[in-house]
């Protein structure tokens, strides 16, 4: 039995999931099986590539267009593995992500989640650093990546991905529910995948439509009404900014750019760190 399932949806993508296969093929077979789900691509050479994989063995499901949410929940209905990892057909994996997330795993079964940073390629170079797991962070906004390793179990206790009708931050929506769940988050400092970045990317596109992640936004505070409230976080820094304008403003420009001598001064007691009791 593999330790790791890998759900790779894929649509329209054929040429890029070469890519991810190839990486695959890196890492250790042992570790893990692969699931391809075909989400009704329209494309043919991809159908035909896909058609292709199958006939050689690999676990490929055909289906009509149900969306990234529930084409990654199909897959992982399939999966054998103890964890899941999801995985874009336009993605690349590293190999010492499968060892080093099983070793985190496997030493403590509070951990849920583990994810680390993405090396960007394609029409944008550059390395995503989530940092370590904050749970006030995550309710603001989605700063983990979908390709991480995930307990199974916790899909079996919290659910697999909201298939909303407004497709967009669905893992997101499942990082609340594994963390409102008491699960732990593991952050691992390294370069564990590859994120393909094109003008046609599907963030890129979704980051591009204000009226749709205005949508997605209210969806998400109307699904989680008592813990969710980016209007209130909002609301906070106007507030502070109309205390203390020149203060506020010299606090930004100090964290973002002289961040050692802004350590330096809260050490010194000259600033304050935070202004909850103002």
């Amino acid at each position: 039995m593999p330790l790791i399932s890998i759900i790779i949806p894929c649509f329209n993508q054929g040429d890029y999931l070469k890519e991810a296969l190839l990486s695959l093929e890196k890492c250790d077979p042992n570790l893990f099986e692969t699931i391809i789900i075909n989400d009704g691509s329209t494309d043919e050479a991809t159908n035909r590539y896909l058609k292709d994989l199958r006939d050689r063995g690999l676990n490929v499901i055909f289906q009509s267009n149900t969306g990234l949410g529930q084409a990654r929940n199909n897959g992982i209905t399939k999966a054998r593995g103890k964890y899941i990892l999801p995985l874009d057909s336009d993605n690349k994996i590293k190999p010492e992500y499968l060892l080093k997330g099983i070793e985190v795993l496997e030493s403590d079964e509070k951990v849920g989640v583990v994810y680390g940073n993405g090396l960007l390629f394609g029409d944008k170079i550059g390395t995503l650093r989530p940092g370590n797991f904050n749970l006030q962070l995550l309710m603001l906004r989605n700063y983990i990546d979908a390709c991480a390793l995930i307990r199974k179990s916790a899909f079996e206790e919290v659910g697999c991905y909201d298939n909303m009708k407004i497709m967009g931050l669905e893992d997101w929506d499942l990082w609340l529910r594994i963390a409102f769940a008491g699960y732990k988050f593991h952050y691992i400092d390294e370069i564990m995948f590859e994120y393909r970045v094109t003008e046609k990317s599907m963030i890129k596109k979704l980051n591009a439509d204000i009226e749709k992640r205005n949508k997605i936004e209210e969806y998400m505070s109307a699904k989680y009404p008592e813990k969710l409230s980016a209007e209130g976080a909002f609301d906070y820094f106007v507030y502070k900014f109309k205390r203390r304008p020149f203060q506020t403003i010299r606090k930004i420009l100090l964290r973002k750019y002289f961040p050692a001598y802004y350590e330096k001064l809260i050490k010194e007691n000259k600033i304050y760190r935070n202004d909850f009791y103002d």
